[in-house]
C-alpha cells in the first residue's frame, strides 16, 4: 500500500466514523422511545408482555425489564420497588459499573443496628437555631406520631448549574428489580483512615481583592433590540451567528462590552435541526468560524477560559485576534425564565438584584453566572477573626471524590400504576418556597471523623441519636419494613451514571450512602421505623459555615418578593420578581458549586490534525472543518470545594419532601403525612399527589406551596413529558390563593 492509498482509505474511515456516530445517537433515540412506549402500554390492566414483546422486537426477559408490572404473578411474590420509576436521562453504554444483584447480596461488611427513634431518647442539646430549625425535616424523638394517616474551546471552569438543578429530559426505562449500581466505599483499615484529612494548603479564604464589575448589555436576537444601560438599539442578525453578534454590538458600541446577555431568540439552536443533539448544535455555534476573533484564554482572578458546551445555557469567551478586548456570549436563562420579557425589564432586574445585594455586600459584583456569584458572594462571609479566621480547609480528594460519587442532589420519581390508580381523582401540586435556603442553617466542620460499624456499637443510644440527627454521611445497609405501603425514603443507586431510585417494596434489603436527615426520617417516620444498619460513616462537627451568607440572601429574597407584590408599575412589578427568582438562582447554584464535580475538558480540533486529538477524550461532535471532544480530568485544587455541605443540604431537602415540622402551625407537611397511593411524583422540590392537603403556606423558605391543582379524571402520568404537560394545565386552572405567591 502506498501513501496515497493509505491516506484514500483514512478519509473514507472518517466518513465510516461519522455515519456510525449519527447512526448510533439515531437508534439511541429510537430505543429511548420504544421503552417509553413500552412504559405506556404496561398501564393497560389486560396489557401482557407476550403481546408486546414480539411488537417490540424484544424477549420477554427484556420487556419486563422495562416494565416490571408485566411479569408473571410466580415472579413477584412482593411488589417490586421497580415500579417507582426515577426521571433520569437514559443511561448510555458504559455509563457505569456492571450492577449487581441486591437478591443474591453477599452479606458483606457487619453492620451495627441503628436505634429505634420512635421511642423517647434524650434529644441532642439543640443550638440557637434548633427551636425553629432543628427538627423540621423530621418529627422529634419523642413526639413521632404527627397527625394519623389514612390507609475549541480550552477547559471551561464555569459551573453554570448543577446537573440536578435542570430536570432530565428523557424518562429513563424502570429500574429492574434487585438490580443497583455498585457504590464505593471506605477502604478498610489504615488505608481508608488515611482518607479523613484536608487537602494540604488549600483553604476556603476571605478574598483580599474586589471585583471588577464588567460593562453589560442585553440582547433579543429575534427581534435584534439591545439594550445598553439607558440606551435602546436595534441591530439586524440575520443570522445570528457569533461572529454577527460580535461585530454588530461592537459597530454600535465601539468602546465595547464585556458582557452580553442573549435574552430571547437561542441563536446556538438556530440550526439544531442539523444535529442529533442540542449539544452538538450548541458546539459548532461557538466553534464557527469568528473573524478577527479568538478563543478567550481568560483574565484576572476570576480566570475562565475557553467556550462552556451546555445545551441550553452555554457560555461563548472571545477575545480580539490584537488581545485588547474581552467579551463573553451568555443567556440571561443562567439566571432566571426570561421568556416573553423584554430586554429592558431584564436589565432592570438586573439593576434591582445588585442594590438589593449591595445592603448586605457593600463590595457586591454580579458576575457572568449565579453559581460564580454565589460563590464570590460566600466568600466574602468567611470570617477573618475567630476559629475560622485561616478560612475553611478541604476534604482530601479521596472524601470528595466518595461524595461525588454517593451523594445524589433533588429526588426526582414518577409513580406509576399499580401504585397509583390508572385514573387519578385530580393531580395536585404542592412547590416547597425557596427550599433549599430552609436547609443552610447547619453544615459539617472541622476534620471529619470515621465511624466505624464498632465504634459506633460502642457508643450509648444517646450518644447514637447524636450523632445521626448531627451533619453526616453514612454507608447503610437499610431493610424496608413487612408491613410498608408508602413511598421510598432512602436513595438507593441504580443502573446508570448517578442514577438513583427509592425502593419501597416491603422486606427489601439494599446497600447505599445516605445523610443525616434522611437517616433520622427513616428511623423516626410516622408510619414505623426501617431496619438501618451502619457499616460505615463520616461525622463532622455541627457549624455555620453557610449561615450568614443565606440569611443576606434570604433577607434580599424577602425585599425583592415584597416589590414584586407592592409595586404599582407592572414593568417594575415584573423586574423584582425575576430579581427575586435570581436570589433564589444565587443560593441554589452556588450550593451545587460547593459540590464541585470533576472537570471535563472540552476542546476543538481541526479535522486536518485530527491526531492531536487527545487519545483519552471522546468525540461529542464534528463538522466539516472541526472536531469537538470532550475528556474528564479529574478534581481541581479548588479553595472552595466543600461537597459534604452541598450533600447535607440536599439530604435535608429530600427529608421535608416525606416530613416537615411545622411547629408555629403545630402540624406536620410531607409525602409521609398523606395517605398511601396518593403520591404521584417528587421532582427536586414539589410533590405531586392525588388529594389536595391542609398544609400551611406562610410564604417563607420551605413552605409548601399550592401552585397547581387539576381536577378529575386524570390519566396517570407514564413520562416525565406527560407529568409536565399535567402540571402545566393545573397550574393554568389554578385559582389565585389568599396568600401571596412566593416566588
Amino acid at each position: 500500500m502506498d501513501a496515497k492509498t493509505y491516506n484514500a482509505q483514512l478519509a473514507e474511515l472518517r466518513v465510516l466514523r461519522d455515519d456510525i456516530k449519527k447512526s448510533q445517537a439515531a437508534l439511541a433515540k429510537l430505543e429511548t422511545d420504544r421503552a417509553r412506549q413500552i412504559t405506556a402500554l404496561a398501564g393497560y390492566e389486560k396489557a401482557k408482555a407476550e403481546r408486546i414483546a414480539p411488537a417490540a422486537g424484544l424477549s420477554l426477559a427484556d420487556v419486563v425489564a422495562i416494565a416490571p408490572i408485566l411479569a408473571p404473578d410466580r415472579l413477584t411474590t412482593a411488589p417490586p420497588a421497580a415500579q417507582s420509576i426515577p426521571v433520569q436521562p437514559t443511561p448510555q453504554p458504559g455509563a457505569g459499573p456492571a450492577p449487581t444483584s441486591v437478591a443474591e447480596e453477599s452479606p458483606g461488611r457487619s453492620g451495627t443496628v441503628a436505634p429505634d427513634m420512635t421511642r423517647p431518647t434524650p434529644e441532642p442539646a439543640p443550638s440557637r437555631h434548633s427551636e425553629t430549625n432543628a427538627s423540621d425535616t423530621a418529627p422529634e424523638p419523642a413526639s413521632v406520631a404527627g397527625p394519623a394517616t389514612q390507609t475549541p474551546g480550552r477547559c471551561s471552569t464555569d459551573p453554570v448549574a448543577p446537573q440536578a438543578q435542570t430536570p432530565p429530559t428523557a424518562l429513563a426505562p424502570p429500574v429492574r428489580t434487585g438490580e443497583q449500581r455498585d457504590l464505593p466505599g471506605v477502604p478498610e483499615g489504615p488505608d481508608g483512615d488515611r482518607w479523613f484529612a484536608h487537602t494540604e494548603i488549600l483553604t476556603s479564604t476571605h478574598p483580599n481583592f474586589t471585583q471588577q464589575a464588567r460593562s453589560t448589555v442585553f440582547l433579543d436576537t429575534q427581534t435584534g433590540v439591545l439594550v445598553h444601560r439607558d440606551q435602546t438599539f436595534r441591530l439586524d442578525l440575520p443570522t445570528a451567528s457569533a461572529a454577527e453578534i460580535l461585530n454588530t454590538v461592537f459597530h454600535v458600541l465601539p468602546d465595547g462590552v464585556e458582557r452580553i446577555y442573549i435574552t430571547a431568540g437561542a441563536p446556538w439552536h438556530r440550526v439544531a435541526d442539523q444535529h442529533p443533539f442540542l449539544k452538538d448544535a450548541v458546539g459548532a455555534w461557538l466553534n464557527a468560524s469568528t473573524p478577527g476573533w479568538r478563543t478567550d484564554t481568560g483574565r484576572g482572578k476570576d480566570r475562565m477560559a475557553g467556550h462552556f458546551v451546555h445545551p441550553r445555557n452555554p457560555v461563548g469567551r472571545y477575545q480580539r485576534e490584537n488581545g485588547e478586548q474581552h467579551v463573553e456570549i451568555r443567556s440571561a436563562g443562567e439566571w432566571f425564565d426570561t421568556e416573553g420579557t423584554e430586554p429592558a425589564i431584564i436589565r432592570d432586574a438586573f439593576v434591582l438584584l445588585w442594590k438589593a445585594l449591595r445592603r448586605h455586600w457593600p463590595d457586591a459584583v454580579l458576575m457572568g453566572s449565579p453559581s460564580q456569584t454565589g460563590r464570590d458572594l460566600w466568600t466574602r462571609t468567611v470570617p477573618t477573626k475567630g476559629q475560622y479566621a485561616d478560612g475553611y480547609p478541604v476534604l482530601s480528594e479521596e472524601l470528595r471524590g466518595l461524595f461525588h460519587a454517593t451523594a445524589g442532589q433533588g429526588r426526582t420519581e414518577l409513580i406509576t400504576p399499580p401504585r397509583v390508580p390508572q385514573q387519578l381523582p385530580a393531580l395536585v401540586e404542592y412547590d416547597r418556597t425557596f427550599a433549599y435556603a430552609k436547609h443552610t442553617w447547619k453544615s459539617g466542620v472541622g476534620t471529619p471523623r470515621r465511624v466505624t460499624a464498632a465504634t459506633f456499637a460502642s457508643w450509648s443510644q444517646k450518644e447514637q441519636t447524636k450523632a445521626l440527627f448531627a451533619c453526616g454521611h453514612w454507608h447503610v445497609r437499610v431493610t424496608v419494613p413487612d408491613t410498608w405501603n408508602h413511598v421510598g425514603i432512602l436513595p438507593a443507586p441504580a443502573p446508570g451514571d448517578r442514577a438513583w431510585h427509592y425502593p419501597a417494596a416491603p422486606g427489601h434489603t439494599f446497600t447505599t450512602w445516605a445523610g443525616g436527615p434522611e437517616i433520622y426520617t427513616a428511623l423516626s417516620n410516622p408510619l414505623g421505623p426501617w431496619k438501618i444498619e451502619i457499616l460505615d460513616g463520616i461525622l463532622f462537627d455541627d457549624g455555620k459555615p453557610l449561615d450568614d451568607w443565606s440569611k443576606k440572601l434570604k433577607e434580599a429574597w424577602a425585599s425583592l418578593t415584597a416589590q414584586a407584590d407592592l409595586n404599582g408599575d407592572p414593568a417594575q412589578r415584573t423586574a423584582a420578581h425575576l430579581a427575586s427568582r435570581a436570589v433564589r438562582a444565587i443560593l441554589l447554584y452556588g450550593i451545587g458549586a460547593f459540590a464541585q464535580r470533576p472537570r471535563t475538558v472540552t476542546g476543538t480540533t481541526p479535522r486536518t490534525a485530527e491526531r492531536d486529538v487527545p487519545t483519552d477524550a471522546e468525540i461529542i461532535g464534528f463538522n466539516d472543518e472541526t472536531i469537538t471532544w470532550q475528556r474528564p480530568t479529574g478534581f481541581t485544587r479548588d479553595p472552595n470545594a466543600h461537597p459534604e455541605w452541598a450533600a447535607h443540604i440536599w439530604s435535608s431537602a429530600r427529608a421535608a419532601l416525606l416530613s416537615q415540622r411545622h411547629r408555629e402551625d403545630d402540624t406536620y407537611a410531607g409525602a409521609l403525612h398523606t395517605p398511601p397511593g396518593t403520591v404521584v411524583a417528587f421532582r427536586t422540590d414539589a410533590v405531586y399527589l392525588t388529594q389536595p392537603q391542609p398544609w400551611p403556606y406562610h410564604g417563607q423558605p420551605g413552605d409548601y406551596l399550592n401552585k397547581g391543582h387539576l381536577t378529575g379524571p386524570v390519566i396517570a402520568p407514564a413520562s416525565e413529558d406527560e407529568l409536565l404537560a399535567l402540571r402545566d394545565r393545573g397550574r393554568s386552572t389554578q385559582q389565585p390563593t389568599t396568600t401571596p405567591e412566593a416566588p
